[in-house]
């Protein structure tokens, strides 16, 4: 006979078998290259047997790069609008696809099917469009900051939206019948019931789709690399090059491959000024949102 002290004991006894491996990949993938990853951004390297320590020069220099600055600013503008235009959009067309419409499972497939295409692919279909548009103004979207930026939040939210709306709509289906009921009897409008008893029901969608739309905005590279390239660049007067439309991610990618074995251990100095800056924003996003939970 199977009892509750025999399942928890052969679960003590089994689950180093499973979870072991597990463990061993995870360490071996992710926490041993993360902290070596540290240790690099400390050093002069060339690769990763001759590394130099140098201390806190990597990151001096990180810093003081005009155009990493710029792609702070730059990465910052374009998730914030992003973040915003995903989210609004997403619980606006997942709001109207549970109000009983016909044909709503079909337009759920046809919003959700972009998040299915790689992100490189994506850069490139829309570099086409673009430049199909833009043809009649004889310009390109890799000549033109603006359409760049604007390029890139057209191509996330196609991207995103349809991803973030299966969020929302399990959100949206688990609004209480009885509340929206009881908000009926007592003479709410629609606009009444959705502020007041839909939006802080599905706070817990809210939190996960700000937080999936922040960090995604934040980490953007092979769109970026694909539509603009980081392209058109301004020249310093120090001689150095400022590309427009480059994102953090791509910058330290370039800074990695195309500037230089001596620029890496800057690139890397930038990777974990990157990982710090994403995971202090996504955590305190998260914090946050799950007060407004509470609160509700």
């Amino acid at each position: 006979m199977v009892t509750k002290n025999s399942v928890r004991t052969a679960t003590r006894r089994w689950s180093p078998l499973f979870l072991g491996p597990v463990v061993a990949a995870f360490i071996i993938g992710f926490v041993w290259p993360f902290l070596q990853g540290i240790y690099l951004s400390f050093c002069n390297f060339k690769t990763t047997s001759n590394a130099e320590f140098i201390g806190l020069g990597n990151y001096a220099e990180a810093f003081a790069d005009a155009s990493f600055q710029h792609s702070f600013w730059y990465t910052a503008a374009t998730a914030v609008v992003s973040l915003v235009l995903i989210n609004v959009l997403a619980f606006l067309i997942a709001y109207m696809l549970t109000q009983s419409i016909k044909g709503s499972n079909i337009f759920r497939t046809v919003f959700f099917m972009p998040n299915l295409i790689g992100g490189i692919v994506l850069g490139y279909i829309w570099s086409m469009i673009f430049d199909g548009i833009l043809a009649a103004y004889n310009t390109s979207i890799l000549l033109n900051t603006t359409y760049g930026f604007w390029g890139l939040i057209i191509l996330m939210c196609w991207q995103q939206i349809g991803y973030m709306m299966i969020i929302y709509i399990a959100g949206l289906q688990a609004v209480p019948e009885d509340m929206l009921e009881a908000a009926k009897i007592d003479g709410a409008g629609k606009w009444q019931t959705l502020i007041k008893v839909v939006i802080p029901n599905v706070m817990p969608a809210i939190t996960i789709c700000m937080f999936l739309s922040l960090t995604n905005g934040f980490k953007l590279f092979d769109p970026n690399l694909a539509l603009t390239g980081g392209l058109p660049f301004i020249i310093q007067p120090d001689g150095s090059t400022i590309n427009t439309t480059e994102m953090m991610a791509l910058n330290i990618y370039n800074t990695f491959y195309t500037a230089g074995a001596a620029s890496r251990g800057v690139a890397q100095a930038k990777a974990v000024l990157f990982f710090i800056l994403v995971a202090g924003l996504g955590l305190s996003q998260l914090a946050y949102t799950r007060k407004r939970e509470v609160q509700q």
